[in-house]
């Protein structure tokens, strides 16, 4: 066998971790929080409020009192936040409640947008 060199693809544990001991760079980086995005759902003429409820329990796990106070929200303006997740999260999620109202026929629609800070720079 040849010697083995900084960056032998075989040894996953010794060059990488090393070198993010040293630059300190990855380490910074793996420390910050993840992008966050929210997750609407949207009234339509179909979707039963029932479901909906549903939806908000199983997929967001809501409690019976919130889901239905976003159910009401939602169909009186339009359109409400069902959760706030990282992004692989917040698109699981929509497949998810989305494959549920196809399966009962229901054009249940989500979608996702980044959780942008306000003027104060609040979330």
């Amino acid at each position: 066998m040849g010697e083995m060199t900084d960056h032998d693809p075989d040894d996953l544990g010794s060059a990488y971790p090393q070198e993010a001991a040293e630059t300190g760079a990855l380490v910074e980086e793996d420390l910050r929080e993840p992008p966050m995005y929210l997750v609407w759902i949207h009234n339509d003429d179909y979707t039963t409020r029932d479901f909906v409820v549903d939806v908000l329990k199983q997929v967001f796990h809501h409690d019976e009192a919130q889901a239905t106070a976003i159910m009401v929200h939602v169909h009186r303006n339009g359109a409400g936040r069902a959760g706030l997740y990282p992004r692989g999260v917040a698109e699981t999620k929509i497949m998810e409640a989305e494959s549920m109202a196809r399966a009962e026929e229901f054009p249940l629609q989500l979608t996702m947008e980044p959780d942008l800070p306000n003027e104060n720079g609040d979330c």
